[in-house]
């Protein structure tokens, strides 16, 4: 299953979230470069367990590499697939759990969610050699973190069923926990010293993810994180909107609503609409006009089911306005 896109909008622009990627992918660079040294580079970087298990190999870091790997391997990756499948999910899900915390602890809490799965890691694979690396179990954690936040939410997901593809909209708590139970069956099959992913970190990011949520929702907001807020406020809606009609039996017509900003409100906006009914999807723009008020009904001519060689009723919109 491959995740595409959730279905809670946030409120404010992900800053954090974005300059999570923006260092990964800066750190990927530099791993690039590295040439005949990557794996020395990786054995440093990488949070390794035997460094901390044996004597003879934890002789030869200092406290400070040893502390500092648990913090530098959640930024490494093996690959461009791992780091773009890795980025996907934050990008996905992390937006939504900035918005909730806030943007100071939403950094914190990423820290120690990919600090707590290293230390899970660790414990279960002790004494291996093993360099592990990603931004995995950081991002289990705020998946974890999601999963408490918002389990009411949709994830919009790629199935490949046989030789077909099918986009379905999967419950939040249904694909995550599906995900968690995935990851628990494969780090029970894997063994300590076995090459490959760290199932282990993906286990302890989710789990303390959610706990570490539930406990960050109950420490105050900051003054900094209210001043962000206003800073990275959203002024629009997407572009792009989904409109779920109803109709009635009576006629043909269809009634659905469009929310939208005061901003869009009073300068105008221009929307790529999609209206599902049934079998069919129509696509269209829709010309939201200055001024508009809160309540006022949007009548699109033409837009509306069609039966035969009726002819086709009307697609009726209400507007919400919303900060």
């Amino acid at each position: 299953m491959i995740p595409i896109r959730d279905t809670i909008r946030s409120k404010n622009y992900p800053l954090i979230n974005n300059l999570i990627i923006a260092a990964n992918v800066l750190v990927y660079l530099v791993e690039l470069g590295q040439g005949d040294s990557l794996d020395q580079f990786v054995y440093i970087y990488g949070l390794v367990p035997a460094r901390y298990s044996l004597p003879q190999l934890s002789f030869h870091f200092t406290t400070g590499e040893q502390v500092f790997s648990f913090f530098s391997f959640m930024f490494l990756h093996g690959g461009f697939l791992h780091l773009l499948a890795n980025m996907w999910s934050l990008y996905i899900f992390g937006d939504n759990v900035e918005d909730r915390l806030g943007s100071l602890r939403y950094l914190v809490f990423y820290l120690l969610s990919g600090l707590t799965s290293g230390i899970s890691h660790l414990v279960f694979n002790w004494y291996s050699h093993v360099p592990t690396i990603g931004a995995s179990g950081a991002i289990a954690g705020v998946m974890g973190a999601y999963f408490v936040l918002f389990p009411r939410a949709r994830i919009l997901t790629l199935v490949p069923i046989f030789f077909f593809i099918q986009f379905i909209e999967i419950p939040a708590y249904l694909f995550l926990g599906l995900w968690f139970v995935i990851q628990f069956l494969s780090a029970a099959g894997s063994t300590a010293n076995s090459a490959g992913i760290a199932w282990w970190s993906h286990i302890g990011g989710f789990i303390f993810g959610i706990l570490l949520a539930k406990l960050f929702i109950c420490i105050p907001e900051t003054g900094f994180t209210k001043k962000i807020r206003g800073m990275t406020k959203k002024r629009a809606t997407p572009r792009i909107q989904v409109i779920r009609p109803v109709t009635s039996n009576s006629n043909h017509n269809l009634f659905g609503s469009i929310s939208i900003t005061p901003r869009e409100a009073l300068f105008g906006a221009r929307k790529l609409i999609a209206v599902p009914h049934r079998f069919r999807k129509k696509n269209f723009i829709l010309y939201i006009p200055q001024g508009v008020r809160d309540g006022t009904i949007l009548r699109l001519k033409g837009m509306g089911k069609r039966s035969g060689r009726d002819k086709p009723g009307d697609l009726y919109l209400k507007v919400h306005i919303s900060d």
